[in-house]
């Protein structure tokens, strides 16, 4: 099957044109969306800003690139780390793309990126901003390569501007570049547990580097500043390993070996770097077994007391197995174990908030997590809200293995949570913690409840895993449709009775439109009178007739009307705030009182038809649900005599149930 860029290829090729992107146009809206452009620039193609443009160039002191005008150093050094791994390199840049071959060359450009919990292609036109020739933002300094421009512009695509890449983070970045989950750990704060940590993710398919983050960003500076020792403030270098060697006093050092993209201009020039006396103390053997002699560009040597003192942060992106086999330099280390679940925060459906909203936290996705032996795990949740990023977190609790079904309110009033993670408007929220053999339920969430928009939570683990979504099985408790007492001959039911007769048919019947009249007169106020709408009133009808005419007799108003004061008190017993109204949140638990028990797809289609624009629902709403329902559930019963679960319908009785329905 032909994708997007082979078909935009031949066009072109065709043709004999090149490609302009419809969907991410060379106008100033595309470059700042926000702001008036503080520069002139004009759209050029490659070609027409230097003789011999080249795509990539295969070397790994090319690596030149600097921010240019919008100063994104982060984006810089996330692409400095991606080009330390060659394999995931070329995954998010394809290599059979070209500048110079006229049969490979059409002006479209494609590129991989982890975006929304998937991988996904992007393509944008070569046409890039420029201002006096040169390109405004990424470039190579020294090159002619244009790899980093058309990545950068790819980028901003996905972002919706370049102006919005102003407001992007190096984890974020490294976490799009590679479809890892990103950690960051404070070297200052706690070393003892930083190095135990070191050493661990080395042996697993992790990108361990490490950084000196400035104490306030310098946007405008081009050139990253650097430290005496020659390491450079925002550039991130990777770490490879970590050895123990003896000198001839038989002295233990230990030593960190680093590696910073070819090219960047600056080079360690501290204790054990390159040209260093102190590999003079070393045994020639030592040196050897460690490979310290034959380094590869960018490669150094540091010691422990060095690196903590230099190094302010490490920052870490771990790879499933499917990814992680792209890379090479990964193939020998121990594989993440990984479970991913993709899902959404809706209105009154699944967005229920934090814990600070105990009426509505349970409505949240439930993910039930399941361990087979006691291991340190990574939980990381990214959302998928990019321009507009909501506070988001996580919150877990202890549950048995067994547990299959969602779990209540109470549940969450009676167990204190086990893990919490921060609450933060960034992108992905990660937390590393240990747990014992068993079950435990993750609770992913936006801060404020009624916030929508996708996520995805990833569990990582170096042993096996389970994880699942919780939810209810949709199943009637109970009739939600009350019979009337026989002895209920009270003195209204009296009046009512005398009006029935008024408006019925000489058979002592009424049908919906008589119904609706009879519903104005009977019933006592506004709040109860928002049911006597023609659409619910014909639903009664569908619902309450037995016998197919359409038509309703007393006995079966008078169900109607003891109905609708039971589902006015529970109503009620669901919308304390206001009365007469409810919020979506409590739709779920309002229906369970009255007998209903829903799953969440069947509560996210009654909240897309029966949800106001202000999130709330009124009584005539409430009923128009209960009756929906109670349908549905008559209609497979009446299907399912031998109760199995499951049905058959033709053609016919699919569309009569459909419109029934």
């Amino acid at each position: 099957m032909m994708g997007d860029y082979d078909r935009i290829h031949r066009m072109c090729q065709k043709r004999g044109e090149l490609w302009e992107d419809p969907d991410f146009p060379a106008t100033q809206s595309s470059v700042f969306y926000h702001q008036k452009p503080p520069f002139q620039f004009v759209w050029k193609r490659p070609k027409e800003i230097c003789n011999r443009p080249v795509f990539v160039s295969d070397s790994t002191s090319q690596f030149d690139i600097s921010p240019g005008k919008m100063g994104d150093k982060w984006l810089v050094s996330c692409l400095g780390v991606l080009y330390l791994c060659k394999g995931l390199f070329y995954r998010v840049v394809p290599a059979d793309q070209s500048l110079s071959s006229e049969k490979e060359y059409s002006g479209v450009f494609r590129f991989r990126l982890w975006w929304c919990g998937e991988w996904m292609e992007v393509l944008v036109d070569d046409r890039l901003p420029t201002v006096n020739n040169r390109l405004a933002f990424l470039q190579s300094t020294h090159t002619d390569q244009f790899w980093p421009g058309l990545l950068e512009k790819a980028y901003a695509k996905l972002h919706g501007s370049y102006e919005a890449l102003k407001y992007g983070t190096l984890l974020d970045g490294l976490a799009d570049l590679t479809g890892g989950i990103t950690e960051s750990i404070n070297i200052r704060q706690d070393q003892a547990t930083c190095g135990r940590m070191i050493g661990k993710m080395l042996d697993m398919t992790s990108i361990v580097t490490c950084t000196v983050q400035p104490v306030s960003p310098q946007a405008n500076k081009s050139i990253p500043e650097k430290l005496t020792n020659g390491i450079q403030i925002g550039m991130n270098y990777r770490l490879c390993t970590v050895e123990r060697l003896e000198t001839y006093k038989n002295e233990p050092i230990q030593l960190f070996k680093l590696r910073q993209p070819g090219g960047t201009g600056s080079e360690y020039n501290g204790p054990w770097s390159r040209d260093s006396d102190d590999w003079d103390n070393v045994p020639h053997k030592e040196k050897e077994r460690i490979n310290a002699i034959h380094l590869m560009e960018g490669e150094f040597w540091m010691n422990y007391n060095e690196f903590v003192k230099t190094f302010t942060h490490v920052e870490m992106v771990h790879l499933d197995s499917d990814t992680s086999r792209d890379e090479p330099s990964l193939h020998h280390k121990r594989t993440w174990q990984m479970r991913l679940h993709q899902g959404t925060w809706q209105r009154g459906v699944t967005a229920g908030g934090c814990r600070n909203n105990p009426e509505t936290f349970h409505i949240n996705p439930q993910l039930h997590l399941i361990l087979s032996e006691m291991e340190e795990v990574v939980i990381s949740l990214n959302q998928h809200s990019i321009m507009e990023p909501k506070v988001i977190g996580f919150t877990s609790y202890s549950l048995p293995k067994a547990c299959m079904d969602s779990t209540g309110k109470d549940f969450f009033k009676k167990n204190k949570s086990l893990v919490n993670s921060q609450y933060t408007n960034s992108r992905q929220v990660s937390h590393r913690c240990f747990l014992d053999q068993g079950g435990y339920l993750i609770i992913p969430t936006t801060f404020e409840p009624g916030q929508e928009s996708g996520f995805t939570l990833r569990v990582y683990s170096s042993k096996p895993l389970k994880l699942k979504l919780l939810d209810t099985v949709p199943s009637l408790l109970k009739s939600a449709i009350m019979k009337a007492p026989v002895n209920l001959d009270g003195k209204t039911f009296v009046q009512y009775e005398s009006v029935f007769l008024q408006l019925a048919d000489e058979h002592r019947t009424v049908n919906a439109f008589e119904l609706q009249e009879l519903l104005d007169a009977c019933l006592p106020n506004d709040y109860i009178k928002s049911c006597a709408s023609m659409e619910v009133c014909r639903q009664v009808v569908i619902t309450l007739d037995s016998t197919g005419s359409g038509r309703l007799k007393f006995n079966d108003f008078k169900d109607l009307m003891c109905s609708l004061k039971y589902w006015q008190t529970v109503f009620k017993n669901h919308s304390k705030d206001k009365t007469g109204i409810l919020k979506a949140e409590r739709l779920k638990d309002a229906l369970l009182e009255v007998g209903f028990q829903v799953n969440t797809e069947v509560l996210s289609i009654l909240i897309l038809r029966y949800m106001r624009k202000d999130g709330t629902l009124r009584f005539g709403d409430f009923v128009s649900a209960i009756l929906h329902l109670s349908i549905a559930f008559n209609l497979f019963e009446s299907k399912d005599p031998l109760l199995n679960g499951n049905i058959k319908l033709n053609l016919a009785e699919w569309l009569k149930s459909a419109f029934v329905c």
